[in-house]
């Protein structure tokens, strides 16, 4: 195969080609903002809470800082005390356990589902103990947990729930009712992140938290706030976490195009997977029966033994890829304290090992979808 032609490389995603269409409106947005020199909490700051609760069907929609924040500022609001427990998965980004960490409680981990890298509900009770206070499931590369059955869990148990949405926004649930409801709108609190590279993002930090309890909400706006609801007068203990005017500008001008861009990526992901079919050594992701895919990434599972093998071929013909994630998070360095051991959560351990996701983003054409295609049926075919 001859070497790729598209300035010789092919990103994980391209934000500059997206940004091509919607730069008028994103430059007109950024000169109101100059102009009017709303910078902190400005009216496109409002504008776009509450587009963005029309759009998920949910009824507070808190802007903030980072997906981080977002995270820590939800556990803040729920009265949880040192050393109380939170359920999450060790296949994730490490903010998830590093707000857990933070705030002095203690992460505990249930183990992943081989194909489709979303937590094992099924391993959430006996995980449970007297302290266990709530759970972060993580819907993670854009498809989500099963729900309804962690939600059955948690109310017999009278555990709450905080959605790890950075990487599934605009993905759906359906209940076995058959009722629909958006990522991150079914647990006590979701939370999102708009980091640059996310199906919503911004061109910088930024995040947010969804919630139908009015009383959460209200707590959780004045957390984000530095604990206050009136200048000055501090109620509780807060942190300084507001989205910037000129970032919701750009979220103001993506946001209706987030179902089309979810599209895209599933129609890419259509194409991998397609083309991939016939590859013994290569496992595609697995759709659950519950939840729509986004595609936040397109990540395959491959032999251990192969992978760098893989990642330096594509290198070579000018195909980026990236391991998300190299280490799971009960084995990294900052949490060897908490003594968990290799073995603990073994498919976690053999996914790190064996993933590798390659480019899925909006502005994909079919040439280059098929030239990074026929790449790796050429490197496993080799």
């Amino acid at each position: 195969m001859s070497k790729i032609s598209f300035n010789n490389a092919l990103p994980m995603v391209d934000l500059k080609g997206q940004y091509r269409h919607i730069q008028d409106e994103v430059l007109n947005g950024i000169k109101d903002t100059l102009e009017n020199t709303q910078f902190i909490n400005g009216q496109v700051v409002k504008t776009f809470a509450a587009s963005l609760e029309q759009y998920l069907d949910v009824k507070h929609v808190i802007p903030c800082g980072n997906g981080t924040d977002a995270l820590q500022i939800a556990l803040m609001s729920l009265g949880l005390s040192a050393g109380d427990e939170v359920i999450t998965t060790p296949f994730t980004f490490v903010a998830t356990a590093e707000v857990i960490a933070l705030l002095n409680l203690k992460p505990v981990f249930v183990d992943v589902v081989p194909g489709t890298y979303l937590m094992d509900v099924s391993k959430i009770e006996k995980a449970i103990t007297p302290r266990t206070r709530c759970v972060i499931p993580v819907h993670l590369f854009g498809q989500c947990v099963d729900m309804e059955s962690l939600m059955d869990i948690c109310q017999k148990h009278d555990i709450r729930i905080v959605e790890d949405n950075a990487q599934a926004i605009g993905a759906e649930v359906k209940m076995r009712s058959g009722q629909t409801h958006k990522s991150g709108t079914m647990g006590d609190i979701g939370t999102t992140s708009f980091f640059p590279s996310k199906n919503l993002g911004c061109y910088g930090d930024g995040g947010a938290i969804f919630t139908n309890d009015d009383e959460l909400a209200r707590l959780m706006r004045m957390i984000v706030n530095h604990g206050s609801s009136k200048k000055y007068y501090h109620d509780v203990i807060g942190v300084n976490s507001r989205l910037d005017s000129l970032q919701a500008v750009v979220l103001n001008a993506k946001l209706p195009y987030l179902d089309q861009y979810n599209k895209a990526r599933l129609e890419v992901a259509q194409f991998y997977n397609k083309a991939f079919a016939e590859l013994d050594q290569v496992q595609t992701p697995v759709f659950t029966d519950w939840s729509t895919h986004v595609f936040h990434q397109y990540t395959l599972t491959v032999p251990a033994d192969k992978r760098d093998a893989m990642m330096e071929f594509l290198k070579e013909r000018g195909v980026s890829s990236a391991i998300y994630y190299p280490v799971p998070l009960h084995l990294q360095k900052g949490y060897a304290a908490s003594g968990f051991q290799v073995g603990d959560f073994p498919v976690a351990e053999e996914l790190s090992a064996r993933v590798i996701s390659l480019p899925i983003h909006t502005e994909m054409n079919a040439d280059k979808l098929e030239y990074i295609s026929q790449t790796v049926i050429e490197f496993f075919n080799s």
